[in-house]
């Protein structure tokens, strides 16, 4: 599993909406909201606010760039060798990647 959410963004987000003392598990992110006294999960929606305005975080990026460079690489592969192979194991690696990337529904 990779991050989908910087801890910078979940931190601004609390700093925001008054809510305090962040807590990471497993990619699950809980706070304490205003005047609570038990943490809660940050909103769903917040979350997809969050994505939809500051985009991929560093690891993301990372199996993005990694997936294209993965590609280009096979494909050079595949044409000098004369063989479709390292084309299938770039489709394997980007498939994962893409999954990696889907973002979880709570």
């Amino acid at each position: 599993m990779i991050k989908h959410f910087s801890e910078a963004w979940l931190n601004e987000w609390c700093q925001l909406n008054g809510w305090t003392d962040l807590y990471i598990e497993r990619y699950q992110y809980w706070a304490f909201p205003p005047g609570a006294v038990m943490p809660e999960p940050i909103p769903a929606e917040a979350l997809r606010v969050m994505k939809a305005e500051k985009g991929l975080c560093g690891e993301e990026r990372l199996w993005s760039i990694a997936a294209v460079v993965v590609t280009l690489m096979a494909a050079i592969l595949s044409y000098c060798l004369k063989s479709p192979m390292p084309m299938v194991l770039a489709f394997a690696f980007a498939a994962i990647a893409v999954a990696l990337l889907e973002v979880e529904e709570n």
